[in-house]
């Protein structure tokens, strides 16, 4: 096997685009757990309170509140989500197109 520079970028995007689809898959496993398994809730949003046209203060009640957390930690998951899918979107392709590109070099050296 012969080395040059073309076949080292293609070992270093491969491993890349092997680490990428690695990352999100844990990525997607950890929030499958948190959700499913654990249930944790781990994100909580604290509301300010709201300053009314006559100036005095007033606060959320504790159903909007608990409203506003559950929101919240729905919004975080999908987002989590979608950054996890689009790392394993990016990652596979990149990973079996040069991986692919070093067996079929390899095979035509032989």
């Amino acid at each position: 096997m012969k080395f040059n520079l073309r076949l080292l970028y293609l070992y270093l995007f491969s491993f890349v685009g092997l680490l990428i689809t690695v990352i999100g898959s844990i990525q997607i496993l950890d929030l499958g757990l948190k959700t499913y398994v654990f249930k944790v809730s781990e994100y909580s949003y604290y509301a300010e309170p709201m300053i009314a046209p006559d100036g005095k203060t007033t606060g959320l009640s504790v159903e909007e509140q608990n409203r506003r957390n559950q929101l919240e930690q729905d919004n975080q998951r999908k987002r989590q989500l979608s950054n996890s899918l689009a790392m394993i979107v990016v990652g596979i392709p990149l990973y079996l197109y040069h991986w692919q590109t070093i067996k079929k070099e390899s095979r035509s050296e032989a």
